[in-house]
Formats: structure tokens, C-alpha cells, sequence
């Protein structure tokens, strides 16, 4: 059988054109997803109060009002993780932890979670302010900072206003590692904001 050669030679070319594409093509690499999911153990138990809290979702930056998992190297700097990322924004993920610390100190009759549109004595507004992985010391440290702000809904009167900061080193240098030093770093600063949030709730 005779080919064309014409033919020959636009198959031909399309064979290597395929090639090319293969050879060169990127990798796609799996994304690996992490949570923010601990709580503090073994919190005080108060003594109940006929009282309800609205508990906001934190506001954030852009820089950490994304997916993507922030580090530095250098001073002034932010870069992100590129096969690692949140399941979730650190906001929306940070929200039910704050309410379920909240409901477990017994304390409130009710820690309720935005949106909600009812009736609420007080209002918990939160601001995230860093959470990176800080590769400018040995060991690797874990920066993690909230803003904290509680209110009575009924006059929007600000009761007490407060920064918590947390810093946990990192076992490794890895954004895994990372991860597990976020964690840990949570629960530390959920049991300071409980500890506030009661104190000045009462």
C-alpha cells in the first residue's frame, strides 16, 4: 500500500508535536490539605448564666483570607506553600472552634454562631493577625495572633478589648510540621480567649 507522501509527513509531524507536549508538559502534583482543629482540654467549668453569646466569623487580612498556607524567610516577607494549603480559609475554620471552647465552659446558656438573627446578650468579635510559618530562626516558629473584641449587643458597647499572641516552635521544617504547631498554638489561645471572654462576661 502507498502513502501519500504528504500524508506521511503531517503524521509524522503530528507524532512528534505529541511528543513535545508529553516531554514538556508539567506534572501536576496532589495538593496535600490540611485543618486547624484543636481545642484546650479539660477547660473550667462555670457556673451557668442566663446570658448568650453571638460569636462572629474572625475577619482577616487578605493575606490570610485564603486557602494558601503562608511562611517567610526573610524579614517583611510572605511566600506561600505551593503542594500544601488549608482545607479551609483559617477564618471560617477558626470560628466553630472558638464556639465549641465557648460552649464548653458551661458559662453562657447559649454560644451561638454567625449568622444567627435572634436575640444575643453579647457579641465576640475576632480579627485574624498572623498565622505563618516564620523559617527566620532555628527552630522554625509558628506565629499565631488574634484580636479580640466583646460586646453587649443590646448598647454595642465594647467591654473588653485584647491581643493574643502564641508561639510555638516547629518539630521540623516542613509545612506539615507547620501544621502541628498551628494547632497546638489554637489551643493555647483558645484558652486564653475562654479565660477573657468569661472573666469579662460576668
Amino acid at each position: 500500500m502507498k502513502i501519500d507522501k504528504g500524508r506521511a509527513t503531517f503524521i509524522a509531524l503530528c507524532v512528534v508535536a505529541w511528543s513535545a507536549c508529553t516531554l514538556f508538559s508539567p506534572v501536576k502534583m496532589d495538593m496535600k490539605k490540611y485543618v486547624l482543629e484543636n481545642i484546650p482540654l479539660d477547660l473550667p467549668s462555670e457556673r451557668p448564666h442566663p446570658a448568650t453569646l453571638l460569636v462572629l466569623i474572625p475577619e482577616a487580612e487578605p493575606i490570610y483570607a485564603t486557602t494558601q498556607m503562608a511562611y517567610t524567610t526573610q524579614a517583611h516577607q510572605i511566600a506561600y506553600f505551593s503542594q500544601n494549603e488549608w482545607a479551609e480559609t483559617p477564618p471560617r475554620m477558626i470560628q466553630p472552634l472558638i464556639v465549641e471552647t465557648l460552649r464548653q465552659t458551661r458559662y453562657f446558656s447559649d454560644v451561638l454562631s454567625a449568622p444567627h438573627f435572634g436575640h444575643h446578650t453579647f457579641v465576640l468579635h475576632t480579627e485574624l493577625l498572623t498565622l505563618k510559618q516564620d523559617f527566620t530562626s532555628d527552630p522554625a516558629i509558628l506565629q499565631f495572633a488574634m484580636r479580640v473584641s466583646l460586646s453587649l449587643e443590646a448598647t454595642n458597647q465594647v467591654i473588653a478589648t485584647r491581643e493574643l499572641s502564641v508561639r510555638v516552635p516547629m518539630r521540623d521544617g516542613n509545612a506539615a510540621a507547620g501544621v502541628a504547631a498551628a494547632n497546638e498554638a489554637m489551643a493555647k489561645l483558645l484558652r486564653e480567649l475562654a479565660s477573657l471572654v468569661v472573666e469579662k462576661a460576668h
